[in-house]
């Protein structure tokens, strides 16, 4: 008689940090995210005490997503077809260079004055980013067996998260204690300190098995696969328009001035808080993963996110405004973590790339396009009333998702594996 297949034992955490290419992908993701986090708070910083005007920061935004939503899929492409560990490694030259350039601006070492050569820094990083992602996706595949990822993929988020944490509060010190040219230098030794950790990663890569296919075919036919998954999708189009239209981060660096009064150590304390809520999330699922309604969880945690922004914009105390952020930030962690399993999970590995740049125009050009969005609505209705129309629009758009994609809404993670 056959037995049915019995259920692969529980994944320890031990397990999976025991695993050399894991620890090195999550250290090179570490390096670039504190190398961009830095840089992030000390531009917006930068950038607002020169202009006074929150517009300019949506522009800050603007530079950075119109370069990577051109060039994203392309990367995903790439990725499919190249060495991941060399893609990762010129990618994280991409943020070093950034970082350069913006120390090079502040010391007076450039000729050109004004903001604009500050915005074509920021462009390149644009270009850089398109990479980090699918690079990490893809190698986090080969590092790891199939039934060590969602255990992974919860440990990767604390370490996400944290660097999220550090990487604000570290900008705003470093601004406050010795100005942005520190910070800029900073952020281009953790630049390097990426590259380094890269460069003797061991780890199989993509292996051609016949004909390459033309690149505008291969993106087409990561497009028809995501656009053909309900629950891909779904989440995708929930966690960009929630980001997209109820994002509050990028308007902090006026909020902080304008409304709460504080300087950039205040600013870094609270980019970091919805970072430390997200610590929060991810520890708690790595110790207890979620699995039955998974779909609902995540709906639930969108609009929370939606609620908490609209709680930020109404808040004029300091303390109140990060605790409310760090709830904001729990929220996001729980979306990120259920997001990320569902990709990990529905994802041909030989797709990985074209997949994870998808994924990447839907929820990064989101954070960008957000703050532009941000800046423009700023602009119209004022600071206040723009944040907190982003979230009750926020609310909306998990409730038009809860109709229109049924399956992610009554999805079990078991459901994929």
């Amino acid at each position: 008689m056959n037995l049915p297949p019995s259920p692969p034992a529980q994944v320890s955490a031990r397990e999976v940090l025991r695993q050399p290419g894991f620890i090195r992908t999550l250290t090179y993701r570490i390096g670039a995210i504190l190398s961009y986090q830095v840089v992030s708070v000390a531009v917006g910083w930068h950038i607002y005490q020169l202009t006074g005007n929150p517009l300019a920061l949506g522009l800050i935004g603007l530079a950075e997503v119109l370069p990577f939503v051109c060039t994203a899929p392309f990367a995903g492409y790439l990725v499919d077809h190249l060495p991941r560990r060399k893609l990762g490694m010129a990618a994280c030259l991409g943020l070093l260079l950034t970082a350069a350039v913006l120390l090079a601006v502040t010391r007076g070492w450039l000729p050109a004055q004004g903001v604009w050569p500050m915005y074509a820094a920021v462009s390149v990083t644009g270009v850089a980013r398109c990479f980090l992602t699918p690079v990490y996706n893809a190698l986090f595949a080969r590092v790891l067996a199939r039934h060590q990822y969602a255990r992974g993929t919860s440990i990767a988020s604390v370490f996400f998260q944290s660097g999220m944490v550090l990487g604000p509060a570290l900008g705003g010190i470093l601004v406050a204690w010795g100005g942005t040219t520190l910070a800029y230098a900073v952020a281009v030794a953790l630049a390097a300190l990426a590259i380094a950790v890269l460069f003797p990663l061991k780890v199989a890569e993509p292996i051609a098995t016949g004909p390459r296919a033309p690149v505008f075919k291969s993106i087409g036919e990561g497009l028809r696969f995501v656009f053909s998954n309900q629950i891909m999708l779904g989440a995708m189009a929930l966690d960009m328009f929630s980001v997209l239209l109820g994002g509050a981060v990028s308007m902090l660096p006026a909020f902080i001035h304008d409304i709460l009064h504080a300087g950039p150590e205040g600013l870094g304390i609270l980019r970091a808080c919805p970072s430390l809520g997200a610590v929060a999330a991810g520890l708690w699922i790595a110790r207890h993963p979620i699995n039955r309604n998974a779909g609902r969880i995540l709906m639930i945690a969108v609009a929370s996110f939606g609620l908490c922004t609209i709680a930020f914009g109404l808040s004029r105390n300091f303390w109140l405004s990060a605790g409310i952020l760090v709830v904001y930030g729990l929220c996001d962690g729980v979306s990120m973590v259920l997001r990320s399993t569902i990709m990990q999970l529905a994802t041909p590995d030989d797709m990985r790339g074209r997949v994870s740049s998808i994924n990447s125009i839907f929820i990064s050009s989101s954070n960008e396009l957000g703050a532009f969005y941000d800046g423009v609505m700023a602009r119209l209705l004022t600071l206040v009333p723009a944040i907190v129309l982003g979230g009750c629009v926020t609310l909306c758009v998990v409730g038009i998702t809860a109709v229109k994609a049924p399956r992610l809404r009554r999805l079990n993670i078991s459901d994929l594996a």
